[in-house]
C-alpha cells in the first residue's frame, strides 16, 4: 500500500508542478472579455503581453520592459510567489523520487526514506501554497479590478476577465496540495 501511495503522489506532484511551471511561463493570466466588437484577442501574462487578430490569427507579443522595472503589484507578487512555488515543488520531487521504495538509493535505511518522503511532502505543501495563494491572488485582483470599472461606470474599451493560465497555476497548486497531503498524512 504504501509503495502505491507513494507513486501516486509522485505522480500528481510530476504533472501538477509541471503544469505550475507551465502556468508560470504562459501568457494568459488575463484575457479580454468576450465581447462581439473585439476584433482580437488580448492575453495579459506575467512576462509580456500578447494579441491575436482573430481575422488573420497573427500573434504578436510585447515583452514587459523589464523584469525590475516597475510593474503592479499583482504581477510582482504573482511572479515572486510562482516563482518560488516551482523551485520548492522542483526540489520536493527530487527529494521525493530519492525517497521512493522502488529507488535502490538508501535501500537498507527505509526509516530514512519515509522521512525523505514526508520532507518532499512539506515542501511540496508549502510551495502548493504559494502557488495557490498567487494565484488567487491574481484572480482576485482582476475581479475587484473589473468590479470597481463596472461599479464607477467606466469603460476603457476592454474588460479582462482571468484567464486560463490563472486557472492552470490555481488547479496545479492545488494537484501540489493534494500530493502534499497523501506524502505527509497518508503514508505515516
Amino acid at each position: 500500500v504504501s509503495m502505491g501511495l507513494q507513486l501516486v503522489a509522485f505522480a500528481v506532484a510530476l504533472l501538477s508542478t509541471l503544469f505550475l511551471v507551465i502556468a508560470t511561463c504562459t501568457d494568459c493570466w488575463m484575457v479580454n472579455a468576450d465581447d462581439s466588437l473585439e476584433v482580437s484577442h488580448k492575453c495579459r501574462g506575467l512576462w509580456r503581453e500578447c494579441v491575436t487578430n482573430m481575422q488573420d490569427g497573427v500573434k504578436t507579443c510585447d515583452q514587459y520592459d523589464s523584469i525590475l522595472a516597475d510593474h503592479p503589484v499583482k504581477i510582482v507578487v504573482t511572479r515572486t510567489l510562482l516563482i518560488t512555488a516551482d523551485l520548492l515543488a522542483g526540489l520536493a520531487l527530487a527529494t521525493l523520487l530519492l525517497g521512493l521504495d522502488c529507488v535502490k538509493f538508501l535501500k537498507e535505511e527505509p526509516h530514512v526514506k519515509l522521512k525523505m518522503c514526508f520532507m518532499a511532502g512539506v515542501i511540496l505543501g508549502i510551495g502548493s501554497v504559494l502557488g495557490l495563494v498567487g494565484s488567487v491572488w491574481y484572480a482576485v485582483d482582476v475581479y475587484v479590478e473589473r468590479a470597481t470599472l463596472v461599479a464607477h461606470n467606466v469603460f476603457l474599451g476592454v474588460h479582462y476577465d482571468f484567464g486560463w493560465s490563472c486557472w492552470l497555476g490555481m488547479a496545479s497548486a492545488t494537484g501540489c496540495l493534494v500530493a502534499s497531503a497523501v506524502l505527509t498524512c497518508c503514508l505515516h
